[in-house]
Formats: structure tokens, C-alpha cells, sequence
């Protein structure tokens, strides 16, 4: 594949997403709520389109179909584990849309914050988030990288690579606010969705036939086929990566802000049966990508290289293979985008707010705009030192951000949760997890992907019930008596 296509590429991608993100704007944006969720007017389909293109990023083409070369079927249950996950979105989607569109919320951290009575709480959530969220910015990053060198045989290096995403990133971002991330969401990923089926079934065909592959899979290495999988999977190993991610619905604040800007519960709906449906197969096509790869170069020494070096082989047409990396390429863009906005919305409403006790919304919109260039340059500087494989690197967040979902289940299904024990479970589910890392990620043989979530859950409900709520905390809208099927319906808010 020559450089000239792949640069020809980019720059069809970049205009038209330019063009599409400048189309979006409805005026300037001049309000956090207008800014980072788009007024809280996103219709269902828009809104399933952006939420599978900022969820399937960088992680699956790259990332997922990298770990099925590297650790065969049991990618796939990782996978599986996450997408039963989803469904924490019908239980807890109409409950943050209520609550959001009740008090106005922006941050998933400022509903935490009132629910719990204790502008701390979400400082404090927010500083965690600003913390484990950047790794995970610098995955999607590492993946652009991988891609354009990979493709075109180092001809565009990965440095190279991981520039040009943030600068779009940035672009985005600065826009129009979430509301032109969004759109270009759901151009992006469509062409994801079409230009990867259609190379799926290319190389399959290619290669012999859906059966045919998987029976040159069980001849040449039959451990790719069976459980736990050729050395990268034990048991521990697979339940520390598949427990964070099984909660990334709710423990991820660029994933869980998107719960306050659907305009009502049914765009809600709609939202996640179009997101399940696109899942499912985008999670099909990335294993299978990843298999291919594994019989038609069975060398490779970076396995998240399996992607780029599919696309650019005999086996996809150039042309096609340019559109498919185009659309990896804009679902990492999409990604950091998200995050970015997100974390800057944390930082000015979170963070900056409650130590200065500045509440002004315009001084609080600027701040957030400020800090969006500061957070892809930090992103951009871990990217560029390649510390571990994508997924690895993704997980490591996850288990560093489940800490905080003890106190997102609280809010909503404990009235005696206290501020107390929110405090008290993230900062010592967060200084667990670190320590675990810091001293070699094992104790009584499990990981801190194992032990993070049920140690923070302990922290929880032990300081809970040994302290008192908070005389200033919010029920109202949080806990509610009537049976759960009623939560779903739509209510005067």
C-alpha cells in the first residue's frame, strides 16, 4: 500500500469531518451544558452512533483483534464479559437521565457530589478520573500510531501517528463542543461498521471459507481454539481483566456523561438496542480480524500490529483497506475526543469549582476549553512510551476507575450510604490498586483487577456504617421506593 493513498485518505477524512463538525453547530456554544452535552438534546440514533463509535475505538481493531492473535478464544470471552456489561446502562441510564435532567448536572462527579452532600466526594472522584483517564487517552493515540506505521511499513512513523490524532482531537473538540463530536461520531461509524464487514468477509473468503479458517487455526496451534487460550490467559489473569471492564458503562465518565444528553428516556432506549446491535458485530469482526492475522503472519512481534499488517496485505484491496484504517483511525479520534471533553468538563465543574468556589458557568466553560490541549499533550507524552499492549493498558485503567462504581451503586440503591465511605472507597480503592501495581500486581495470587472492585466495595459499606450521612445530601430523585419496571417510564422531572 503506497503512502501517497494512506495521506490522500487522511486528508478526505479530515475535510469531510471538518466539514461535518462545522455543519453541527447550532450557534456557539456558550454554557457548560451546551458545550460538553449538546443541551441534553441528542435524538437516538445520533447518540447510538457516537456511543459506539467512542466506545469501540482504538481498543477493538487494534487492541482486541492484537489480544486474539496474542491470546486466542479467550479474547473473545473478554469481549463477551464486557458487552454483558452494556446492560448496566438499562438499569442505570434512566436513573442518571432522570437525576441530570432534574438538577442539571454535567459530570457523572457533581451527581455524585450532591447525592453524597459533599463537594469532596466529587473532587475527589474527579482528580481519580483525571488520572487513570489519561493512559487510556494515550491508548487511542498508541493506536493511530500503530496503524499508519504498520500500513505503511514505517514510512510514517508511529511518532508521526500519534500527532495527528491529537491534533484532530483538539480540532474536534474545539469546534462545536460534544455536539460536533457527535456527528462526526456517527459518520465515523458507519463507515466502521461497513468497511470492517466488508473486510472481514473478504479475507475469510480469501483464506478458504469461515470453516476452513478455523480448521488451519486448530492444526496450527490448537491452544488459539481452547480454553484458557496459548499462555496469555489463566483463570486470575482473565478475571482481572473481564471484572473492571464489565462495569465500564458506569466507572467510565466519558461513557456514563452520555446518560444525561439523549432529549428523553425513548432516545435512551434507542440509544442502547442500536448500540447492542453494533457491538455484537463489531466484537465478531475484531476476533476474527485477530485470527486472520494470526494465520497469515504468525511472526509478528508487536501483536497489536495485526491490524495494520491485515489491512495493508494482499488479502484486502487498497482502497478498501485505506477506508477501514480511516475508520479506526476516526473511532480512537472519536474516543479522545470524548475524554478530553469529559475530563475538561471535570476539571472546570469538579475540580476547579469546588476548591475556588467559583460557580460561575461561563468562567467554568473557559477553564474547561483551557485545560482540553493540556490533557492531549499529557496524553500524547504517555503515548509516545509505548509502555504495554493496548488492551493490557486499557484494562489497568478500567481496574483503576472501578473503584468509584461501589459509590455510583450506593447513590441509587442505599440510603444509608454516607459521604464517608464514597471518600473513603476511592481514595483507598485507589491507593490499593497503586500499590498493587507499584509491588508487582499480586496478592494471595490475584491481581488488582480481582481484588480492586471487591476491597473498594468493603471500604464502602464498612465506613458507611459506622458514620452518618451527610445532613446536606440528596435523596430526591436518587432513591426511589416504586418497583423498577416504573424507573423506566418517563416522569414530570
Amino acid at each position: 500500500m503506497t503512502v501517497s493513498l494512506v495521506i490522500w485518505g487522511i486528508a478526505i477524512y479530515v475535510v469531510l469531518s471538518l466539514a461535518v463538525a462545522w455543519l453541527s453547530r447550532s450557534g456557539p456554544a456558550t454554557s457548560m451544558s451546551g458545550y460538553f452535552l449538546g443541551d441534553r438534546g441528542m435524538g437516538g440514533v445520533v447518540s447510538a452512533l457516537s456511543y459506539s463509535a467512542t466506545t469501540y475505538s482504538a481498543f477493538m481493531m487494534v487492541g482486541l483483534a492484537g489480544l486474539t492473535y496474542r491470546g486466542g478464544v479467550g479474547a473473545l470471552g473478554f469481549e463477551i464479559v464486557y458487552f454483558a456489561g452494556v446492560t448496566l446502562v438499562a438499569i442505570f441510564g434512566p436513573r442518571f437521565w432522570r437525576v441530570g435532567k432534574k438538577y442539571g448536572f454535567v459530570t457523572p462527579y457533581e451527581m455524585l457530589g450532591v447525592r453524597y452532600g459533599s463537594k469532596w466526594v466529587a473532587v475527589l472522584a474527579g482528580l481519580t478520573s483525571l488520572v487513570f483517564l489519561i493512559p487510556y487517552s494515550a491508548v487511542q493515540l498508541s493506536g493511530v500510531g500503530y496503524l499508519l506505521s504498520g500500513m505503511t511499513e514505517g514510512q510514517i512513523s508511529f511518532g508521526t501517528g500519534i500527532i495527528v490524532a491529537t491534533v484532530l482531537a483538539i480540532l474536534f473538540s474545539y469546534i462545536a463542543g460534544i455536539r460536533s463530536v457527535m456527528w462526526t461520531d456517527s459518520l465515523q461509524a458507519l463507515v466502521m461498521i461497513v468497511a470492517s464487514v466488508a473486510v472481514c468477509v473478504l479475507v475469510v473468503a480469501e483464506l478458504g471459507g469461515f470453516f476452513t479458517m478455523f480448521d488451519r487455526i486448530a492444526e496450527a496451534s490448537p491452544a488459539m481454539l481452547q480454553v484458557p487460550g496459548p499462555g496469555l490467559f489463566s483463570f486470575t489473569t482473565f478475571l482481572g481483566m473481564t471484572l473492571p471492564w464489565f462495569f465500564f458503562a458506569i466507572s467510565n465518565p466519558q461513557v456514563s456523561q452520555r446518560l444525561f444528553m439523549p432529549s428523553s428516556l425513548g432516545a435512551l432506549r434507542r440509544m442502547l438496542i442500536i448500540f447492542l446491535c453494533f457491538g455484537l458485530v463489531y466484537t465478531i469482526v475484531s476476533v476474527i480480524w485477530g485470527f486472520s492475522a494470526f494465520l497469515i503472519f504468525p511472526d509478528l512481534e508487536r501483536p497489536d500490529l495485526a491490524t495494520s499488517m491485515l489491512l495493508s496485505s494482499d488479502y484486502v484491496p487498497p482502497l478498501l483497506g485505506v477506508v477501514v484504517m480511516i475508520g479506526i483511525m476516526a473511532a480512537a479520534v472519536s474516543t479522545i475526543d470524548s475524554i478530553l471533553l469529559t475530563l475538561s468538563s471535570i476539571f472546570s465543574r469538579d475540580v476547579y469549582s469546588n476548591l475556588t468556589g467559583d460557580h460561575d458557568d461561563q468562567r467554568q466553560l473557559k477553564i474547561g476549553k483551557f485545560v482540553i490541549p493540556v490533557i492531549s499533550l499529557l496524553a500524547m507524552g504517555f503515548a509516545a512510551m509505548e509502555f504495554s499492549m493496548i488492551a493490557i493498558l486499557s484494562v489497568a485503567t478500567s481496574v483503576g476507575l472501578v473503584v468509584i462504581v461501589p459509590a455510583t451503586i450506593g447513590a441509587f440503591f442505599w440510603k444509608r450510604a454516607t459521604a464517608a465511605g464514597a471518600l473513603a472507597s476511592i481514595g483507598g480503592g485507589v491507593v490499593f490498586v497503586t500499590a498493587m501495581y507499584l509491588t508487582g500486581n499480586s496478592l494471595i495470587g490475584l491481581n488488582a483487577g480481582v481484588l480492586g472492585f471487591p476491597v473498594a466495595c468493603l471500604i464502602f459499606v464498612g465506613v458507611s456504617l459506622i458514620t452518618r450521612p451527610s445532613s446536606t445530601q440528596v435523596l430526591d430523585g436518587f432513591i426511589d421506593d416504586r418497583p423498577a419496571a416504573v424507573l423506566g417510564a418517563a416522569r414530570p422531572v
